[in-house]
């Protein structure tokens, strides 16, 4: 009997889970660290092995004996140099941003070349944009190793520096069509492919290292498979649950997703698309405001920040729809799409001396959905949603977006990267549908928010 052992390294924690016939027997999540400042954010490999290292001895040991299989998802767009400083450079990184405005103004019609070659969005947050930015600047030796999150997990468990299709399509260097590093892009960087790691598919099976297994107590025989990357998993997740293609994550940031069996790419509006297993791809388009603005404001705003989320239900009670005529513009951390822009700022608009601490509250919520609808309506137009990260675990705001949005959202634990590695990975046949909250819009409110979309952001 197959027991399967999912490992999910995000941006803010490390999740477990395993899984047996379709059900969870035992999950946890471990917190990690991003260091740095405003424009510089990385995280610290060695820390990362550290809490994976923590956490995987939370599993109890019997259990541990059990497990058959091991998959990887890792957080898209890292980039690690090999130089010993264990610095991995994540997507919120904004050290490219003024090379890759420059890039994208005077090279134009590079820029859109390279997009559509890789189905990445020409932005700061992608490898490629780093890769630039530190060849302009000369700040790393012509010719050293570069890697990511995902490289640094696979060399950890198994011994080999490998990385997956499915997290390469999310670095600006990877050919979408051909399947491997784009010996176009790497020409123009200055590159060479023996640079960067061998590419697998996302299937790919690989032997467990003695010493691991010795370790936490692993069968010998464990199977480690290299996976994908979360969001392109996330997506997968509920498809293959329950055949909805059409999905959207709001944890920190948010995307909206579709599976789709072609590559579909726009260079005006920037869309993803990103590499998941020989038949699919994941298209989509990705905000920077999704739960780090509520957490703001819950720190900033709120009479008590740890019981906002428990007051949600009773503030939109006592709250009009607009928020009495005030707007709330979420890009307070820059953003990408739709604008691909970070230096856009956000802000209150219409402020008046007759707005209250619960105007702005609610306005804060109304603005970050309202920014997500947009990309809903881009992505996603009149199609049901599969809806998952923690944003969605407050019913009321669940409910909230379904109205916002015009559509029924579809909130189940399974619509997580860890099942989606689990359903990609082994096929299983599911017996029973996913326990699931089916959130319906409220007519007469839709209505209502269909009207105040209109003229938002103007």
């Amino acid at each position: 009997m197959s027991v399967f052992l999912g490992i999910d390294v995000g941006t803010t924690a490390i999740k477990l889970g395993v899984i047996e016939e379709n059900q969870l027997l035992y999950t946890n999540d471990h917190p990690i660290e991003t260091s740095g400042d405003e424009i510089v954010k990385y995280q610290d490999a060695n820390q990362i092995l550290t809490v994976l290292q923590e956490g995987l001895m939370t599993i109890p040991l019997e259990l541990r004996r059990r497990i058959t299989k091991l998959g990887i998802s890792t957080a898209m767009h890292s980039l690690m140099p090999e130089d010993d400083s264990g610095q991995i450079f994540i997507w919120s990184d904004l050290q490219a941003a003024g090379v890759i405005e420059q890039f994208k103004q005077v090279k134009k019609a590079t820029a859109k070349h390279f997009y559509q070659l890789t189905g990445t969005p020409i932005h700061a947050m992608s490898p490629f944009a780093k890769l630039l930015y530190f060849q302009q600047a000369e700040k790393y030796p012509a010719g050293l190793h570069w890697s990511g999150l995902k490289e640094v997990l696979m060399k950890y468990f198994t011994g080999e520096t490998v990385l997956d299709y499915s997290t390469a399509s999310a670095t600006g260097l990877f050919d979408l069509r051909k399947k491997q590093w784009s010996h176009e892009i790497l020409t123009y960087l200055g590159m060479h492919e023996e640079q960067l790691a061998r590419l697998v598919d996302t299937n790919q099976t690989f032997a467990l290292l003695p010493s691991v297994a010795e370790l936490f107590g692993f069968s010998s025989e464990l199977q480690v498979v290299i996976g994908a990357s979360d969001g392109t998993l996330a997506a997968y997740a509920s498809y293959y649950a329950t055949g909805r293609r059409a999905s959207l994550t709001i944890g920190t940031s948010g995307a909206v997703r579709q599976i789709t069996t072609d590559n579909q790419l726009d260079a005006d509006k920037q869309n993803f698309c990103y590499y998941l297993n020989g038949e699919l791809k994941v298209s989509g388009a990705p905000s920077n405001n999704g739960g780090i603005i509520l957490a703001w404001a819950a720190q900033q705003l709120a009479v008590d920040p740890l019981d906002f989320y428990a007051s949600v239900p009773n503030l939109l009670m006592e709250t009009k729809i607009g928020s009495n005529g005030l707007r709330f513009w979420p890009y307070l951390n820059g953003e990408r799409a739709p604008y691909w822009d970070n230096e856009i700022k956000g802000g209150f608009y219409d402020l008046t001396l007759q707005h209250t601490r619960s105007d702005l509250l609610r306005s804060v919520i109304e603005g970050v959905l309202l920014n997500i609808r947009r990309l809903v309506q881009l992505v996603a137009k009149n199609e049901d949603l599969s809806v998952s990260g923690g944003f969605f675990q407050t019913p009321a705001l669940a409910q909230l977006a379904a109205t916002v949005f015009g559509t029924v959202c579809y909130y189940a634990p399974e619509n997580e990267p860890i099942f989606g590695l689990y359903y990609l990975l082994e096929q299983p046949e599911l017996v029973k549908k996913e326990q699931q909250q089916v959130f319906f819009p409220d007519s007469l409110q839709q209505a209502a928010y269909q009207h105040l979309a209109e003229h938002y952001f103007d």
